[in-house]
């Protein structure tokens, strides 16, 4: 189970030390390694997220997001991303932003750094609104109950994580954007909110899609349609707004990463390769979560997962305007994650006691 699962992310750990050995001999590993443990500490988050919702795709589905979106991953996020951006900033040509990159590490991290404010804006509006539309739904579990309950009460009130959303960011456009920044931020901001509550609201709209066929299936007794099923075609666009709902949300997780990156190295190779590697490791956790059923059995862990959003989310916002450095970020996201497994180790029970209790919480909600 292991090996089938993480195989593909030995295969590349093994691959990307051995090419950053003979890149930049021994440092170069080193540096690889240490950015790959960053993005995994950064990102164990999105793997729990993922899992949630891989674990509503089917096999080939599930394929396709280790194959075609590891690749959006790694090369698309991770390398071609960061130098898309300088060339947009610094108003540069492709192939000057790629000269630039390999041959001036100090003026390719400065233009990154200039450009960091949009891109938390962005990566921040998207993360904040995943985190609000989740604990302003009704559910039957809550692993901080005096908290997620008034929330839950609060989030009966239409487009109210919109309306937080976008004050949040015309606070933090006025009062953490600098003149420099202050209208870009705001594009930023509200392109993330757009993003997210289109391909969110695609993604249901397939899913509600979905249902409906279902029980058309189920009153015909499966009767056979003329050319492609309509359940076929339903599920089909239903997974690809998945898929692009989930790479539009590593994308938003893999913005800090790179960034935080520049810490350590300045050398955009190394860091593709570091990040990547790490990229890696979070699809492979993602996939053992789904198979393993590990989230049905630690049943808080989800809840720490979107809490650890909510930080991520606030610590972006936060970093328009002032650094927040990354052990912060990644020391939040895996405190909150330990808890909620914590928790739910601790307050495990049996399937029929959880499932009265369950029906109590329920009742008094």
């Amino acid at each position: 189970m292991i090996l089938r699962t993480f195989g593909w992310s030995f295969a590349i750990t093994i691959l990307g030390l051995v090419g950053a050995f003979f890149y930049g001999s021994t440092q170069a590993l080193l540096l690889v390694a240490v950015l790959a443990i960053l993005e995994i500490s950064l990102s164990f988050d999105n793997a729990v997220v993922n899992a949630k919702v891989l674990e509503r795709m089917s096999p080939f589905w599930q394929k396709i997001f280790l194959t075609v979106g590891i690749a959006i991953a790694v090369f698309g996020m991770r390398l071609v991303f960061p130098v898309a951006i300088v060339a947009i900033t610094a108003k540069l040509g492709p192939i000057e932003a790629v000269n630039l990159a390999l041959n001036d590490h100090e003026a390719y991290q400065e233009r990154m750094e200039f450009a960091y404010p949009m891109i938390a804006a962005f990566g921040g509006m998207f993360l904040l609104m995943l985190f609000l539309d989740w604990i302003f739904e009704e559910r039957s579990a809550h692993w901080l109950p005096w908290l997620e309950r008034p929330l839950a009460r609060i989030g009966k009130l239409d487009q109210l994580s919109v309306v937080i959303a976008g004050s949040v960011l015309a606070g933090a456009g006025t009062w953490l954007a600098d003149d420099a920044h202050r209208t870009n931020v705001m594009i930023s901001g509200l392109l993330g909110m757009v993003v997210y509550l289109l391909v969110n609201g695609l993604g249901e709209l397939f899913d509600k899609t979905d249902e409906l066929d279902e029980q058309v299936e189920e009153l015909t007794d499966g009767a056979p349609r003329r050319g492609p099923s309509g359940l076929a075609v339903a599920t089909g666009k239903a997974a690809f707004f998945l898929f692009l709902y989930l790479e539009v949300l590593d994308a938003s997780f893999s913005f800090d990463g790179v960034i935080g990156a520049f810490a350590i190295s300045t050398d955009p190779v190394i860091i593709a390769i570091g990040l990547g590697v790490g990229a890696m490791y979070i699809r492979s956790i993602t996939v053992f979560l789904v198979r393993q059923g590990t989230l049905a059995e630690y049943r808080f862990l989800e809840h720490g997962a979107h809490w650890a959003i909510g930080a991520l989310a606030t610590c972006m916002v936060i970093s328009i305007g002032h650094h927040v450095p990354e052990w912060i970020t990644g020391g939040l996201g895996a405190g909150l994650i330990i808890a909620s497994l914590v928790s739910s180790i601790v307050r495990k029970k049996p399937e029929g006691e959880e499932k009265s209790q369950e029906e109590l919480e329920s009742s008094s909600v």
